[in-house]
């Protein structure tokens, strides 16, 4: 039964990490990862204009650090992912996945950093008593739909959290305009709120963790991978497209000016 399984487990993972690409048309691309003891395992999950979600790839390391996400990126592009086209890579923040997406896509990457994620690291930073008054003013700046207006609000609260909270002033200024990148582009409604956050990609880990918390033992990085591949793959049976995607086209629509922009200036250059 053991080597059955290691058997079945292994050709999914194969058939995963052999996928051709190159049919799909990507408007968003997520990328996280998942701990398992010293080892990380980062997961591509794309989403393509109509809205419907798929799993790209897996990639394992032992940390989550630039090298792993760029080969993660590099496995995807040698699979036919076009990267030469503007897209929206949503982020949980970490300075490793942010440097290897600008290392393969460059300028035609526009990067959207996990509101969620940038909302927990600010209050990491605060006493318990000042994180309900902090997330509110965050949740104000982040549903609105100006971004001017979301700046603003966003750059008062850091000057305000300057004198007594230095740290948390300086985390929530870091990257502070990437997590504003989808009122940027104009998202209103269901689809800014599924891509302001990586709760996509979060979901497909939860599944990941249901799966794999029978596991008493870990026997290396391929054991991971292979229970990794099968958990994403099961749960790509419930897949629907995502909460919003009657508003896709105007995703693709600002990509594609954004896109153009780019070209021209170089056209220029």
């Amino acid at each position: 039964m053991s080597r059955r399984f290691i058997q079945g487990t292994q050709k999914q993972l194969d058939e995963l990490l052999r996928r051709d690409l190159s049919k799909l048309k990507l408007a968003v691309l997520m990328i996280d990862g998942i701990h398992f003891e010293d080892h990380v395992v980062l997961a591509a999950l794309g989403i393509e204009e109509n809205g419907q979600k798929h799993v790209l790839g897996l990639w394992e390391g032992a940390t989550e650090n630039a090298r792993a996400c760029k080969c993660l990126l590099e496995d995807l592009s040698s699979r036919g992912m076009a990267s030469e086209s503007a897209l929206l890579v949503v982020l949980d923040g970490a300075k490793a996945l942010h440097k290897a997406v600008k290392d393969v896509f460059g300028r035609r990457a526009l990067i959207q950093r996990c509101q969620e994620h940038k909302k927990r690291n600010v209050a990491d930073q605060l006493p318990e008593s000042m994180r309900p008054s902090v997330r509110r003013a965050m949740n104000e700046a982040y549903e609105s739909t100006d971004v001017a207006r979301a700046r603003r609000l966003l750059e008062n609260l850091a000057a305000r959290l300057e004198g007594e909270h230095p740290g948390a002033a300086a985390s929530l200024r870091e990257g502070l305009a990437e997590t504003l990148t989808v009122i940027a582009l104009g998202l209103t409604g269901r689809l800014l709120l599924t891509l302001r956050t990586t709760n996509p990609i979060d979901n497909l880990f939860g599944s990941v963790r249901k799966v794999s918390k029978r596991v008493k033992r870990w026997r290396g990085g391929r054991m991971m991978l292979r229970w990794c591949a099968t958990s994403v793959l099961d749960a790509k049976t419930r897949f629907r497209r995502v909460k919003g995607y009657a508003e896709m086209p105007k995703l693709v629509a600002a990509l594609r000016t954004h896109e153009e922009a780019l070209d021209q200036q170089e056209a220029v250059a």
